[in-house]
């Protein structure tokens, strides 16, 4: 899966929830509307933050904090629907929407970190390999 449609998913699905709190303002709803309105869009904003990382570690940790903030989304979405602000179609939707998100996250944040691994353990003196002191003879 891309970056790019990572970042299209995430943006798509702050729209989304940009739309819903509208909807919950409407409904006189504030609390929930406003928790779900920073989480829902910090999602794309960390993602899109991720881009120009100061290296491989802030890229992951970006990632790491998009993650979260779509973990803290799916609780919220899940608290609207069973407090009956928003429909089951409504939920589901938004609820699979934010579930693909993290998946491609996980997914990210995975390769990532293993290709931060293969990297340091190539680098001069991380690898065993690297030194000859696997293939020394101990007297």
């Amino acid at each position: 899966m891309s970056d790019s449609k990572l970042r299209t998913q995430s943006m798509d699905f702050a729209v989304s929830i940009i739309s819903l709190v509208k909807q919950l303002k409407g409904q006189r709803e504030s609390i929930i509307s406003n928790q779900i309105g920073r989480s829902g869009t910090s999602i794309g904003a960390n993602i899109r933050e991720a881009q120009y990382a100061h290296g491989k570690a802030d890229f992951i940790a970006k990632l790491q904090i998009a993650l979260k903030e779509a973990n803290e989304t799916g609780y919220w979405l899940e608290l609207l629907y069973k407090t009956n602000y928003i429909p089951e179609s409504e939920y589901k939707s938004l609820d699979s929407a934010c579930t693909s998100i993290r998946v491609m996250l996980i997914a990210s944040i995975n390769t990532a970190k293993e290709n931060q691994r293969l990297e340091s353990s190539s680098e001069p003196g991380k690898h065993p390999m690297t030194d000859g002191s696997a293939h020394r003879k101990r007297n």
